[in-house]
């Protein structure tokens, strides 16, 4: 059976179940406490990182590359274990949970999608190949925005994607991936730039999807541009593996430092582009199809 970027990673991995380990139902929220990490022993990846996202919340990550982002992202799915601290879902160290139940209850829509040369139906379902019901895949397909796309085509769910979906567009793949995350239907999702190599059009209509796949959803995003995340309940700014600044889009401005700093510089190249400024994705993007 293949697996996805995230999946084979997490294969390759040296963290494994410790004998007291045991399955775990309820996910609603996670903490890391205090948290720091080295993938070498020389330098630190994140020095003491503390934040909660609560059950239905949404947190965003933000920063300079080489800032921790990733790194957090990865031990909450833990392909690593922390050197100090704990990461806690629902009060319980995730180091005594199964990985199996942790990782089924946790649904990832990565930056870059990997798609197998198999059909459209068959990428969808990979989000829960226990599903057999047409009905639920293709509910996903529709709540993601590309069901009445994939109906356009000339064998409907049943065309092949090719090689890494190289038939289908950017955008196309994204809401594929949505879509796979939909019908596995997580408590905990995890959005790892999952639209920063689009364009801007099609990522403003990609937005709409992710926000009501995030709804009443715990949900962690990494973000480079800050415009799809000026939501967020809380965003955290990253510097060399701290955390050096938190708060909402509003409160980060006006703070007047580091996220006000990145804010300012998008919309500078924003505007010398000769694009609209960012803003927030609007009612109508939800009408719109690649």
């Amino acid at each position: 059976m293949p697996k996805s970027s995230w999946s084979l990673e997490a294969s390759s991995s040296s963290v494994r179940n410790t004998r007291n380990c045991f399955p775990k139902k309820k996910f609603n929220s996670f903490h890391p406490g205090n948290v720091s990490f080295r993938y070498d022993d020389r330098v630190p990846a994140i020095n003491n990182i503390s934040f909660k996202v609560l059950p239905g919340h949404t947190v965003a990550l933000v920063g300079a590359s080489g800032g921790g982002k990733s790194t957090i992202m990865r031990l909450v799915f833990r392909f690593y274990d922390v050197n100090s601290g704990e990461i806690l879902i629902d009060g319980q160290d995730v180091r005594g949970v199964t990985q199996q139940s942790l990782r089924k209850a946790i649904g990832v829509v990565p930056q870059d999608t990997v798609l197998f040369n198999d059909t459209i139906k068959y990428n969808i379902a990979y989000g829960d190949l226990d599903e057999t019901d047409e009905t639920k895949i293709t509910e996903a397909a529709t709540r993601a925005q590309i069901h009445d796309k994939i109906l356009g085509f000339p064998d409907s769910y049943k065309t092949l994607v090719g090689e890494r979906g190289l038939r289908l567009s950017g955008g196309e793949k994204q809401r594929v991936a949505i879509a796979r995350t939909l019908l596995k239907n997580p408590r905990i999702v995890l959005l790892d730039e999952a639209t920063s190599a689009l364009d801007t059009e099609t990522e403003r209509q990609i937005q709409a999807s992710l926000a009501d796949m995030s709804q009443n959803r715990t949900t962690l995003v990494i973000a480079h541009r800050l415009s799809t995340i000026i939501n967020a309940d809380t965003i955290l700014v990253l510097k060399a593996g701290e955390i050096v600044e938190r708060g909402t889009h509003a409160e980060l401005l006006q703070l007047g430092g580091e996220y006000n700093k990145l804010w300012s510089q998008q919309l500078e190249t924003v505007a010398g582009n000769g694009a609209s400024a960012p803003s927030a994705p609007s009612a109508d993007d939800d009408k719109k199809v690649d």
